[in-house]
């Protein structure tokens, strides 16, 4: 057993780390963290978790991260941006291994972040030491790793479909454009007027535009597999559902295609990359026939669903991606790489 805590443990995503960590298999869930809950018990806060005798125990407490490091081997970061690399900076000093869920270290270039973020980075020392949190792509890089920065939720749901095409030169690296819809939750649990039920329910609305925050990681990601800058097309849309990112990709594929016949061979060199990349990937469903992504069908799981189809009108290739964005874009994330750093099956907690 691993003993692992979690800083920031009352928000969307940490409920979700709450979850999946009193039922993981290997982990023993020692501290949570939570200025606004200390005191309380976990099944006080969440009432659902109340069945389980460590919930009914386990109590909030302050966030002191001297003493997590004394308490667990590795820590979950569920905390804002700028916010997170305040604890992580002594939480490594002190010997922890470190998963941040915020955006502190997932690009390489301080400047970058200072650009997106709008303000300097708090510990710029430690970004060259961080790897990227998406298992099925730096999987050995994890596996060694101290600390985690894990992926944003939009750019799990674009990376996983696109990488695998630029890598194996498929697509152009120009002209990717990404139109995503997301759940409400993916705005955190905060109390602000744009994500109160009446505001949301029954609206449909782009926002982050045309700038969002997470276009500078998915930008330096695919700029890493394709070996060229990438500026790419984003746009993010709220929906009225609590849970769930569908996003399509429109994609120009490196050779030009307008008879079935060029269709089909691409096809088939699509295909076989997607088999090559994802397989024997547990958590990546590459629907096949007639099937298209449904949020439905991933809520709750850590399961990113893949479609594409070929439009010989348009000469462009689409992408489709469905996942809950608090799991698979998140805390089921964030336990996946869990997995990997620690040398069990990396399906454990998650099925």
């Amino acid at each position: 057993m691993t003993k692992v805590a979690i800083v920031g443990a009352s928000g969307y995503s940490g409920e979700e780390l709450v979850r999946l960590l009193l039922s993981h298999p290997h982990a023993e869930l020692v501290a949570v963290t939570s200025r606004q809950q200390a005191g309380q018990t976990v099944a006080q806060v969440f009432p659902k978790f109340a069945s389980h005798p460590r919930a009914r125990a386990l109590r909030f407490v302050e966030p002191n991260a001297g003493l997590l490091a004394k308490q667990a081997e590795v820590v979950f970061l569920a905390l804002p941006h700028g916010v997170a690399a305040e604890f992580a900076v002594p939480l490594l000093h002190g010997g922890a291994r470190v998963i941040d869920l915020s955006a502190d270290f997932r690009l390489k270039s301080a400047a970058l972040y200072k650009e997106f973020y709008a303000h300097d980075h708090p510990a710029p020392e430690l970004l060259c030491d961080s790897v990227y949190g998406l298992p099925e792509v730096h999987r050995a890089a994890i596996r060694g790793a101290t600390l985690v920065a894990s992926p944003g939720c939009y750019p799990t749901s674009v990376l996983l479909p696109t990488l695998p095409l630029l890598r194996a030169g498929l697509i152009k690296p120009q002209g990717i454009i990404a139109d995503s819809m997301s759940g409400v939750s993916g705005a955190g649990r905060k109390a602000e007027l744009d994500y109160l039920f009446v505001e949301c329910n029954e609206s449909v609305r782009p926002y982050g535009v045309p700038k969002h925050r997470h276009l500078s990681e998915i930008e330096e990601q695919l700029a890493l597999a394709a070996g060229v800058p990438v500026t790419i097309q984003f746009t993010p849309h709220l929906i009225p559902v609590n849970r769930g990112i569908l996003t399509t990709l429109y994609l120009a594929p490196a050779k030009h295609f307008s008879t079935a016949e060029e269709a089909a061979a691409l096809g088939a060199q699509i295909t076989a990359c997607y088999e090559a990349a994802y397989a024997s990937e547990p958590f990546v469903r590459v629907l096949e026939g007639k099937a298209l992504p449904d949020t439905k069908n991933v809520v709750g799981t850590n399961v990113l669903e893949l479609a594409w189809r070929l439009d010989t009108r348009t000469g462009r290739l689409l992408v489709m991606s469905a996942e809950d964005n608090i799991v698979k874009g998140a805390s089921g994330q964030a336990v996946q790489s869990f997995n990997v750093m620690c040398g069990y099956p990396e399906t454990a907690g998650l099925l």
